[in-house]
């Protein structure tokens, strides 16, 4: 599975999304990223146009514009992230060794209750 990378502001765009859980307008989502800061209402809609064309957002006409929605959850994401980069590794052992090496004790602890399973 290839999964296509995120620029910085199309990151923030699909936290947005995540954020919300429902249906956006670019108007909605420019409202939300620009406290504080000068953005252009069309590059937030270029961005959301980028999410879908990249497949992370689906959009349906919402009135005169359309209502953008992430197609995944940030989990869902985060899980196929880290399987891409498994599977990509030349030497997977040492990735996950490296991997649960950064985990707390928490963390480690869930991590082999899941496992047990």
């Amino acid at each position: 599975m290839k999964i296509q990378s995120l620029g910085p502001l199309e990151a923030e765009v699909l936290n947005v999304l995540w954020d919300d859980g429902g249906w956006l307008t670019p108007g909605d989502v420019h409202d939300r990223l620009t406290t504080g800061r000068d953005l252009a209402y069309t590059t937030v809609m270029t961005v959301l146009v980028h999410l879908r064309e990249k497949g992370f957002a689906e959009r349906k006409r919402a009135g005169r514009a359309f209502g953008y929605h992430a197609l995944t959850t940030r989990e869902e994401h985060s899980a196929a992230v880290m399987t891409a980069t498994l599977t990509g590794a030349r030497d997977k052992p040492k990735v996950l060794t490296s991997f649960v090496a950064q985990l707390d004790a928490r963390q480690r602890k869930q991590l082999r209750r899941m496992l047990e399973k």
